[in-house]
């Protein structure tokens, strides 16, 4: 193997540049089999920086290219200290969690201990107000729960330190959102909520005997040698060296507020996991390689639910379609202070991660979907150029902090 460092870290507006080369055996493939353009570096750096200006105190990338390793990182991790962000730094994924929790229940089906058309009811009785939500519309976001973050942060910093050290139950979240009717019928429509994956953290709760991170550990972290991957609900550091969290209130030109520590109780199942750019492709690696559960059940995964003309949804897991006519498999995370991008190729050969460690700034988030496209399409050429402003998502202004905001529901 043959690493370099490009550029050097200072204390303050740290920059950390490197890149770690050994032989590529075969490039990525979209489902198409269109083989994907090699990575744009410069590219990558450029949304990097361009986070930076937009208010992120720092990103990072890491490009997994079937034996090439990608890795930029600009900014800093701690701004009371100046220390660099560096890629091997841990950090809240947000509704990342998610498809972890999905691959879980799914791999209960290959057990035979789940089915995906059965009624949530028939497994956690009188938990729901409707015996038609099944398995299915809950872990693809059809079921018509209402998302009690709607709520809890219509006022994102005084929301988040309202619920920064509380622990709740699954019950008692379930309960918030109850309280609201259903959006929709059950399986008439897409409409993105975190109850969804409460009620997936129960499931998988009540039909193995054991908490989520008992079957996570064993299921997913372990077999994958994920170590810097934890569940650590509910205490409120994150382990190890790792990437500040910083949120960005509603009032223009306030100071951002240091998010890092909170119990992530109100997540949980649906976002509370810690990982690292290294440990996600992996993850997403394994998950479209077909190493997480059957054929079949990866079939079904995929089982897209259309989100907008660009994006579709399966069960735990989002479908992207980039400018240059490639497909990426994966899923976006927000939890206060932190924006992720975690996805892989078709064929799970090429994967990207990425962080900016800010949140409740949609113009950071819309630019951190850039390292998609220069780690799948490569050096934009004209027409790409001019598609991938076209499928630009228009930043808006979030009225609400929760894992995955209005800008990333779309």
């Amino acid at each position: 193997m043959v690493s370099r460092t490009v550029g050097s870290a200072t204390a303050l507006g740290a920059v950390l540049l490197s890149l770690l080369a050994v032989p590529a055996q075969a490039a990525a493939t979209d489902v198409a089999g269109t083989e994907a353009a090699a990575p744009d570096d410069a590219g990558l750096r450029s949304v990097l920086h361009s986070a930076l200006t937009q208010g992120a105190p720092g990103a990072m990338v890491r490009v997994d290219d079937n034996g090439t390793v990608h890795l930029w990182a600009e900014g800093v991790a701690d701004r009371d200290t100046g220390r660099a962000v560096i890629t091997t730094d841990r950090f809240r994924v947000g509704s990342v969690t998610k498809s972890f929790s999905a691959v879980v229940l799914l791999q209960l089906v290959d057990e035979g201990k789940l089915s995906l058309d059965t009624p949530v009811n028939s497994y956690l009785p009188g938990l729901l107000p409707d015996d038609r939500i099944t398995v299915r519309h809950v872990l693809s976001h059809r079921s018509g729960l209402y998302d009690y973050t709607n709520d809890m942060f219509a006022q994102t910093v005084p929301g988040f330190e309202a619920v920064r050290n509380k622990v709740f139950s699954y019950q008692d979240l379930v309960n918030l959102s109850l309280k609201k009717p259903l959006d929709n019928t059950p399986g008439a429509a897409y409409s993105y909520s975190n109850t969804n994956f409460v009620v997936a953290g129960m499931l998988i709760e009540k039909l193995t005997g054991h908490a989520v991170a008992t079957e996570y550990q064993k299921r997913i972290f372990t077999p994958l040698n994920l170590s810097d991957t934890l569940y650590v609900h509910p205490h409120t550091a994150v382990p190890g060296r790792h990437v500040n969290g910083y949120l960005t209130p509603d009032e223009t030109g306030a100071a951002l507020v240091d998010s890092t520590e909170q119990t992530l109780s109100w997540a949980q199942s649906a976002g509370a996991i810690v990982s690292s750019t290294r440990d996600l492709n992996t993850f997403f690696s394994a998950l479209m390689g077909g190493q997480l559960m059957s054929a079949t059940q990866l079939t079904q995964m995929q089982q897209w639910t259309t989100v907008n003309s660009t994006q579709g949804y399966g069960l735990g897991l989002r479908r992207r379609d980039l400018s240059c006519g490639i497909s990426v498999y994966g899923h976006t995370g927000t939890v206060q202070g932190y924006y992720t991008y975690a996805f892989t190729s078709k064929d799970g050969k090429r994967s990207v991660a990425a962080l900016a460690n800010t949140s409740n700034n949609a113009t950071v988030l819309n630019t951190m979907a850039g390292t998609l496209e220069s780690a799948f399409c490569g050096k934009p050429s004209t027409t790409a150029t001019t598609k991938a402003t076209a499928r630009r998502v228009t930043p808006v202004k979030q009225q609400y902090e929760d894992i995955a905001p209005g800008v990333a529901r779309d």
